[in-house]
């Protein structure tokens, strides 16, 4: 069993507030993964003043960008070294598949990469030449305090998409994780304190949502950061608004994989093999919708039922297994709700339903499920689901998939195919989403992340992302 039975406030090893811990029990059969120190409003009071001492009169934000980078880049290194021990713990804590988390934790070297990229390549000060009249001095200068928040599903990808940006631009910096997540949490604060940061930089709390709202709220932060449900994200948002600090959220999903009439079949099933039922479904950017063709569409609806009927559903740790339980009994359960309002709505039950998965009683398990038949108003085609459940929603054109496509509260992900690549471009500008994938294209970590409408605001990634925690200075000068 893992224990940490301190919390990491400011560079220092701290003994928590709160005297009960964290729990943190496997999502395949309950047993006790490990426990960690939890955080309590108390705690939070110790990091928000230690990153306000080292952000107002430390070092840290005054040092040269290029001793910044050199410090993150250390980190970099530290970090890449313990990758297959990180994975194999996020997976007894969470249940993510083992591939998901092994493929997950190897990619986090360039992500963090594309954002030393972005720093090298950034003009922290430039001057500007207006003929005729006075020049301006831009500066760009870090934001302050961010309070980063992270979900449990992705958890060390979740952090460092914040915190690497946030450290590059000069921020001092608290993660609030999930309670779920602890102990890997803790294990990225060992880290993190071997990369060799100044004090009260850094400061990583695990802790449940009362803490999570006391920290938001705190008047001594000065951006919130956060990735998680859209409804929390409502939240965030208006807190923030209250206090006019800076926020950038990374909230819900319910994006569009539009499989066009000329499209290759056997291309796009390879791919939503991964795209929808990776990460155990529990992905905000899940490709939960797929638009089929009149024409062909019992062809993709037994293509991806056929698929889906052959992924192997169990033990995380194992290497054969391709979904793993859900997080908590709480999200099994939302998660077989959800299958059976579809069912009562009139979706056709190709594959899956609502049972525990035989022999897999004593987890969190979920049968894999395709529906189809389903209207594009159904409730489990416009909301979150969050689990192994695919609705396959039958188009007329490509005119009539752009309109199904757009008409979701969300915006964050999708994906289009066709032998035209073109033809593909030519839907994928159409739609109103912040990313999207053509013809199983593979995401860049240089370019923008992030959603329109209900899925976020801000980006993440590369140069937007780090420009998410930088203020603009202007100085006039004679």
């Amino acid at each position: 069993m893992i224990t940490y039975d301190r919390l990491y406030i400011g560079g220092a090893w701290t003994a928590p507030s709160e005297e009960k811990p964290i729990e943190v029990r496997s999502p395949h059969d309950q047993s006790l993964v490990g426990q960690a120190a939890q955080a309590g409003p108390a705690d939070v009071d110790a990091a928000v003043a230690k990153a306000r001492e080292a952000f107002d009169h430390g070092p840290w934000p005054r040092l040269r960008p290029e001793e910044r980078q050199a410090v993150v880049a250390r980190f970099n290194e530290l970090h890449a070294a313990r990758a297959s021990e990180i994975a194999e713990l996020v997976t007894a804590e969470n249940g993510s598949a083992r591939w998901f988390t092994q493929m997950l934790q190897s990619s986090l070297p360039e992500q963090t990469n594309a954002y030393l990229r972005a720093a090298k390549e950034l003009q922290w000060e430039e001057r500007l030449q207006n003929p005729g009249g006075p020049a301006a001095v831009v500066r760009r200068e870090a934001v302050g305090v961010v309070a980063a928040v992270i979900p449990w599903n992705a958890p060390h990808q979740s952090a460092l998409v914040k915190m690497v940006p946030a450290l590059l631009a000069g921020c001092t910096v608290i993660l609030k994780a999930s309670p779920e997540t602890a102990l890997d949490a803790l294990l990225l604060a060992e880290i993190f304190d071997a990369a060799g940061l100044p004090d009260g930089v850094v400061s990583i709390l695990p802790a449940g949502r009362e803490t999570s709202e006391y920290l938001v709220a705190h008047p001594g932060v000065d951006k919130i950061a956060f990735t998680g449900s859209t409804a929390a994200g409502r939240r965030i948002a208006a807190v923030a608004g209250e206090q006019l600090k800076r926020v950038s959220l990374e909230l819900g999903g319910k994006s569009a994989a539009i499989v066009l009439d000329d499209a290759d079949l056997d291309t796009v099933v390879e791919t939503l093999k991964f795209a929808t039922f990776g990460n155990n479904g529990e992905a905000c950017g899940s490709l939960s919708r797929v638009l089929a063709p009149r024409g062909r569409y019992e062809e993709v609806v037994s293509a991806i039922s056929a698929m889906a009927e052959s992924l192997t559903v169990g033990d995380p740790s194992s290497p054969d297994t391709h979904i793993g339980p859900m997080v908590r009994p709480g999200q099994r359960e939302r998660v077989q709700g959800y299958i059976r309002t579809g069912i009562e709505e009139g979706a056709r039950l190709v594959t899956g339903g609502p049972d525990t998965p035989e022999g897999l009683e004593s987890g969190n398990y979920v049968r894999t499920t395709v529906f189809a038949d389903v209207d594009n108003s159904m409730r489990i085609a416009r909301e979150e689901i969050f689990g192994p459940v695919v609705c396959v929603i039958p188009f007329d054109d490509d005119d009539d998939a752009v309109r199904i496509a757009n008409d979701s509260p969300y915006g964050l992900g999708g994906a289009v195919w066709s032998a035209e690549p073109e033809r593909a471009m030519n839907v994928a500008r159409r739609i109103r989403t912040g990313t999207l994938s053509v013809n199983s294209a593979m995401f860049s970590f240089d370019a923008p992340f992030g959603g329109y409408k209900a899925s976020g605001v801000g980006r993440e990634f590369g140069a937007a992302g780090l420009a998410q925690y930088l203020e603009l200075k202007s100085i006039a000068v004679a």
